[in-house]
């Protein structure tokens, strides 16, 4: 007689494995998701602060602020890609608030607004005035 000498793992140690790691996934997932989100916001935050920054030097130099695709085509499209209202990088997208300021409401400051996407039901919104304060507007 033929002993049989085959290993392997049992289908009860295969399913034992599986749900183990969708219980580790179930765990994980969402931290990582909140941690995306916490990324984008930081990357956001900042991208505001160099907006200001380069607002500053722009009044500087033309006596008044720079729209958004102004201030984008000095930068070579470094601020993101230009959209008939704004600019989008990344998951945000940046407007000025009116949407196309005139040259006389540039001489006397400007608001930049960055929104990012609805995830679970909140959007995360800030603001950089002519001051050069980012305030978190939601949530």
């Amino acid at each position: 007689m033929k002993k049989n000498t085959q290993s392997g793992f049992s289908l009860i140690e295969l399913l034992l494995v599986v749900t183990i790691i969708g219980i580790i996934a179930t765990i994980g997932i969402p931290s990582l998701q909140r941690g995306i989100s916490a990324a984008d916001n930081g990357a956001a935050f900042a991208q505001l602060r160099v907006v200001s920054s380069a607002q500053v030097s722009y009044f500087v130099q033309n006596g008044r602020f720079a729209r958004l695709n102004e201030l984008n085509a000095i930068q070579s499209n470094g601020f993101g890609v230009n959209t008939p209202t704004g600019i989008v990088k990344g998951r945000f997208t940046y407007e000025m608030s009116p949407l196309n300021p005139t040259d006389d409401e540039l001489k006397n400051g400007y608001t930049v607004l960055a929104n990012g996407p609805v995830s679970s039901g909140v959007q995360y919104s800030f603001r950089v005035t002519q001051t050069g304060e980012v305030i978190q507007l939601t949530p």
